[in-house]
């Protein structure tokens, strides 16, 4: 038998019957033969075979010869690539849950959120969303019913990408107010990819509805219509002085202000407003708003604004509430088109201001003074100059009898042919920040 390295030679093969290749021996039913590998040439006599019944001894790891070795290692280290990736993936996927779970235990504690509803829960209250009581900023209200028999309306955050920050913002800020002239909260849904704001449910719908003639042939009489404007100063009041913080409501509009049974008149959809702090006395945000309410500041370059856009806006639906017609209206000849053209135009001669106000008729007197100084003070809040304008404080003051109209009104109002489309078009040029509140409270 000759032998080169770990290679048996072909007569050691022949004369023991056995086939030996790179150091293993597959043994015969009569004899058995084991060859050790080995890393220099050397001569090996094979054993005795073992007694009858006897199994050799199992090759121990360092017999392992070291053509497997690479082999071995490239299948650990494949392996061990596969098990990191998957923990990798694993953690990646916990800590989004995480973060869901933070986003959700955050809205769980907010004031003022005693209710907690299910999508369940609201598909049935809502016969699944079968009754639209109408579009919003950032999505639909539909009229529901709970189990004890309230009546409420589910709005339904529809815009993609913003909308989980709109509503933690939201759920945040309105969850701590409380006034009688603010829409209230009764609680929220959070499930899954559902996020659902539920309100009280307000009878008698929107403003918009009532005030102007042409509309479901509803009509307010002079004293509702005042009380409405009271209802609405105060409203603003709360949110612009008497809250925590400041809060800009942007989109003052009939659309946004709703009535209740008896006509008391509750702000709603915040979803254009802003949050800031009471130290601070204006803040820089991109243009958002409805065509015809919006303040001629909005056309700065720096776009700096301060509670004052909300005073214009408001200026705006205090005239359309006492001429019982929209700001702007179509149907009106052209030298009535536009309301504060109109009152541009009368504004020479200050008792001549009712003038544009229609079937003057139907008013009594004493009706004709306070339609008269009402209008004043839609003309105040409605200066070019935010300055001139004056708080919601001080317009609540006027219209209780309790201060007078500032007597150096400027009757000169160069945003006046700005058009104003009906409707609910909003102008938002940014998705809003998570300072921003998002639907009526």
């Amino acid at each position: 038998m000759s032998i080169t390295g770990n290679t048996i030679g072909y007569n050691a093969l022949k004369s023991n019957k056995t086939v030996v290749s790179s150091g293993h021996a597959e043994p015969t039913p009569s004899t058995t033969v084991i060859i050790a590998p080995s890393l220099s040439p050397q001569v090996k006599k094979p054993p005795s075979p073992s007694p009858q019944g006897i199994t050799p001894p199992s090759p121990s790891p360092q017999d392992t010869p070291p053509s497997l070795v690479p082999f071995t290692a490239g299948v650990l280290l494949i392996i061990s690539f596969v098990v990191i990736f998957i923990l990798k993936a694993r953690w990646h996927g916990k800590s989004e849950q995480d973060q869901q779970d933070v986003e959700d235990d955050h809205i769980k504690h907010v004031p003022g959120m005693p209710v907690r509803f299910s999508y369940q829960e609201l598909c049935v209250a809502t016969d699944n969303f079968n009754e639209r009581l109408g579009r919003g900023g950032f999505g639909s209200v539909f009229k529901g019913k709970l189990g004890d028999g309230t009546q409420i309306a589910v709005k339904r955050l529809e815009k993609r990408g913003q909308g989980m920050s709109a509503f933690l913002a939201e759920a945040e800020a309105i969850g701590s107010l409380h006034h009688f002239n603010l829409v209230r909260l009764i609680g929220f849904c959070a499930e899954k990819s559902s996020r659902l704001l539920v309100f009280e449910y307000l009878s008698n719908g929107s403003l918009d509805n009532w005030i102007f003639t042409n509309v479901q042939g509803s009509f307010l009489d002079w004293q509702t219509r005042k009380e409405i404007i009271l209802d609405i100063a105060k409203g603003l009041a709360y949110l612009h002085e008497y809250c925590r913080h400041t809060i800009i409501h942007l989109d003052v509009k009939p659309q946004n202000i709703l009535l209740d049974s008896s006509f008391h008149a509750k702000i709603a959809d915040f979803g254009l407003s802003k949050l800031i702090n009471r130290d601070m006395s204006q803040v820089q945000i991109s243009m958002r708003g409805t065509p015809g309410y919006l303040a001629p500041e909005w056309r700065q370059p720096l776009g700096r604004i301060t509670v004052k856009v909300d005073i214009y806006s408001f200026g705006i639906v205090l005239l359309e509430i006492v001429c019982a017609r929209r700001n702007v209206d179509q149907s009106q000849p052209e030298s009535a088109f536009h309301l504060l053209t109109m009152l541009q135009k009368k504004g020479d001669h200050e008792d001549g201001v009712i003038d544009i106000v229609e079937n003057l008729d139907e008013y009594t007197r004493s009706d004709r003074e306070e339609i008269t100084r009402m209008i004043k003070v839609a003309a105040w809040c409605l200066q070019d100059d935010p300055e001139r304008r004056p708080l919601v404080s001080t317009v609540l003051k006027v219209l209780e009898g309790v201060m007078e109209v500032d007597s150096n009104i400027i009757y000169r109002f160069s945003h006046a042919m700005i058009s104003s489309p009906p409707g609910n078009n909003h102008i938002s040029s940014a998705p809003p920040p998570a300072s921003v509140l998002s639907n009526p409270r």
